[in-house]
């Protein structure tokens, strides 16, 4: 019961947590409003207290969140920027378990070299769901956030491979070789990449082989697609691969794949509805639980580096600004490297860096904001040595971690609305606006020709024995909405705004025969089934419409 309990209050905290966000006279990003709230949950002795099994976490909440973004990620944008998320992504990784790893075993003389690899390897991966969370949607411009949800997706299994070869060096398992590390990173990568892919593929047979037998089952079909991420993540780490990316291909695959796009219209609305509620759910539980850990992280690093002579207090805080200064400073620098590079050197097909201003690069730089991931990482580093020995300076490697993660959010809230001000979240280098008014006015000119094919087999089937005049009324109105699409921007802007109206009207009809419905039910004049299905057709109908305006 107590495990239930704590399940409870953390999903009630994280939706109050959204309302807190929105009701507060500052505003306050609602990462930090959930990070804030889970400390207070945790800080007094008897406040709630959640024992943080790491592995737990990776299966739990990181599959479904890297999946939802692999989802969502914008494939052409992402192969297009495919060596910017190199370069960030696998290349600055390397720089940054490096570098940041020897400058941490310089100027922390208490941490060995390989956990100072170690700390550095759990730092290395982005977040691109807390940066969105402390920015807002929408803001980052396209063309940066493209790159930085690219490189977030990948550099997260790049860090964690990081991560198992310093640790494993430490326990005394392996002893490290450059050529070793490069065969293993190589092997766990593509065969993630490999196994995400195969599990989505089986998945799609799966689906068409369950709607032949037993028809369209929106329910079922939609659970089968909330397992499809643990799937992936499970079979790819049994299989000795990156679970990670195997989420993130398995996302990435059942967008190009098709499978969504043939799924039944009431499966697909019920997939994404229950997404967009996991993603704010899981989401808040990241953040809700670094938070509940703050606390007990805290008072163990103090208690710690009290006991240690050779360390001071300090010291400790002095430690993560240092850290998250070097991060800053190494990532602007491979940024503005990689710009000099593509300007010199890929003169002819140059990467989207070549293009960016000195803003556009302190944007990018200061959005590597740290978040679950690194948490996760830094507590999944054992207690103990294989020799039963403590694992050298673990708890300093601890708070410097969650240190980084709570100050990049904080540099990031303060420093990048900055940044950010009189900047267009709009993509003004690409074409995406005036790509989606000819993509509609297309798509509404082949829908006239297929409604005038339609026109002319109606008027001569005597099966469908339509009244012609009712058949020629609804063609001209949908056509006529249609054909202003299909003329040219003004026109399309006057359809919108007619078909918005229309909509507006639609809903308001519907909304009214709901209130009807619950009237009869009330009154007697119908039964519950009858309610139950009423209402269902009704609430099929405005799912429709609001999906449209969305």
């Amino acid at each position: 019961m107590e495990i239930f309990f704590t399940i409870l209050i953390m999903t009630l905290v994280v939706s109050l947590s959204g309302v807190a966000a929105r009701i507060l006279p500052f505003q306050i990003p609602l990462p930090l409003v959930q990070i804030l709230a889970g400390a207070l949950l945790a800080w007094p002795t008897f406040g709630l207290h959640v024992d943080f099994d790491p592995e737990l976490f990776l299966v739990l909440f990181v599959p479904p969140l890297l999946f939802a973004d692999g989802w969502k990620t914008p494939i052409r944008e992402f192969l297009h920027h495919g060596r910017e998320i190199i370069g960030l992504a696998l290349v600055l990784v390397l720089i940054t378990v490096v570098g940041i790893g020897y400058l941490i075993y310089w100027t922390v003389p208490s941490i060995p070299l390989i956990p100072a690899f170690a700390l550095a390897a759990v730092l290395s991966p982005t977040d691109a769901v807390a940066l969105s969370g402390i920015v807002g949607e929408g803001r980052i411009p396209k063309k940066i956030m493209s790159v930085v949800q690219g490189e977030a997706l990948m550099n997260d299994a790049s860090g964690l491979v990081s991560l198992k070869f310093t640790v494993a060096v430490a326990m005394g398992t392996i002893v490290f070789t450059w050529g070793g590390a490069s065969i293993e990173f190589f092997k766990v990568t593509i065969g993630g990449l490999v196994a995400g892919v195969t599990v989505c593929w089986l998945y799609g047979k799966s689906l068409r082989l369950l709607s032949r037998w037993s028809g369209d089952d929106p329910a079922t079909q939609t659970v089968f697609l909330l397992l499809l991420p643990f799937a992936s993540y499970l079979i790819a780490e049994h299989l000795g691969v990156s679970g990670i990316l195997a989420a993130v291909a398995a996302g990435m695959t059942i967008t190009r794949s098709g499978i969504i796009r043939q799924a039944p219209l009431a499966m697909r609305l019920r997939a994404n509805s229950v997404w967009q509620m996991l993603e704010f759910v899981f989401n808040g539980m990241v953040f809700l639980m670094l938070g509940l850990q703050l606390p007990d992280i805290i008072s163990t690093s103090i208690n710690a580096a009290n006991a240690d002579p050779n360390v001071e207090l300090w010291m400790l805080f002095t430690d993560i600004i240092i850290v998250y200064v070097a991060l800053i400073v190494v990532r602007f620098s491979w940024l503005w490297i990689m710009q000099r590079l593509s300007k010199r050197i890929l003169k002819k097909k140059p990467m989207e860096f070549a293009n960016y201003s000195l803003r556009e690069l302190l944007i990018a730089s200061f959005a590597g904001v740290r978040g679950a991931i690194t948490l996760a990482g830094v507590l999944s580093i054992p207690l103990f040595l294989a020799n039963s020995k403590p694992f050298p300076a673990r708890y300093e490697l601890v708070f410097i971690a969650t240190g980084v993660i709570l100050f990049s959010l904080l540099v990031g809230v303060v420093i990048l609305p900055l940044l950010l001000r009189n900047v267009d979240g709009i993509d003004k280098a690409g074409n995406h606006h005036h790509e989606l008014q000819n993509a509609r006015a297309v798509m509404a000119s082949v829908a006239i020709k297929s409604l005038h094919k339609m026109e002319e087999r109606l008027e001569i089937d005597t099966k469908e024995n339509i009244d012609p005049e009712l058949l020629k009324e609804v063609s001209l109105r949908v056509i006529g909405n249609l054909r202003r699409r299909a003329d040219g921007k003004s026109d399309l802007e006057q359809a919108l705004f007619a078909e918005n109206l229309e909509r507006r009207f639609r809903l308001t009809a519907l909304r009214a025969e709901r209130a009807e419905v619950y009237h009869l039910r009330a009154t007697q004049q119908i039964s519950d089934d009858n309610m139950h299905l009423l209402l269902r057709d009704l609430d099929l109908l405005e799912a429709l419409l609001i999906e449209k305006e969305q």
